[in-house]
């Protein structure tokens, strides 16, 4: 599976064949044949994978989260930050963001993505509603929905025009509407104080 998850984020959908899967791996072809019984399986497997070392580092990345009220700016950056990974701007990267969406893109196509995509996307709903909360902003899920698209529009955005900064155009955008799609919060005093 961390094959096939490497090779996936290295070269898209194509770079995941049983041929080079077991190669990377250094085990026998017959080895992924036998514990992936199609190549649709095997690339289920490395599309969860990789979607689940992105929630980890997503869940990791909230822990530190500090709860005080943010700025639309500063919550822009932090979800961002989440969404999309930190900022490391190379070729790498960029293709990295591909294969990302790519594996959105794929679930239109394929059912079985589609629930690895359903499963892992309640987990993000999750890590970023707590992100929200933590900033003092509304987190219904609604709103997720439409941060998530923003962000992600911005990004396929940016890619497609071979834009070398797809974060600083999310940012952008993001901040502009972000007081719109998700308010701060208002607390009330507390009683007695």
């Amino acid at each position: 599976m961390e094959a096939a998850a490497d090779l996936l984020l290295e070269g898209g959908f194509d770079a995941v064949r049983h041929r080079s899967v077991a190669t990377r791996a250094d085990l026998p072809l017959a080895s992924t044949t036998y514990y992936f019984e199609s190549l649709d399986d095997l690339i289920a497997c490395a599309v969860e994978r990789n979607g689940t070392r992105d929630l980890d580092a997503m869940r990791s990345r909230v822990g530190e989260i500090v709860h005080h009220p943010r700025t639309s700016s500063e919550t822009a950056d932090l979800l961002v930050e989440l969404l999309v990974g930190p900022c490391n701007p190379d070729e790498a990267d960029r293709e990295r963001l591909i294969t990302r969406y790519e594996r959105f893109v794929a679930c239109a196509r394929s059912a079985a993505l589609r629930d690895v995509q359903r499963r892992l996307g309640t987990q993000v709903t999750d890590a970023l509603t707590d992100a929200l909360v933590r900033s003092d902003r509304d987190a219904r899920e609604g709103t997720l929905r439409k941060l998530v698209a923003i962000v992600d529009g911005a990004v396929v955005s940016s890619l497609a025009e071979h834009d070398l900064d797809p974060r600083e155009l999310a940012r952008r955008i993001l901040s502009d509407v972000l007081d719109i799609v998700a308010p701060l919060v208002d607390h009330p005093a507390a009683e007695g104080a």
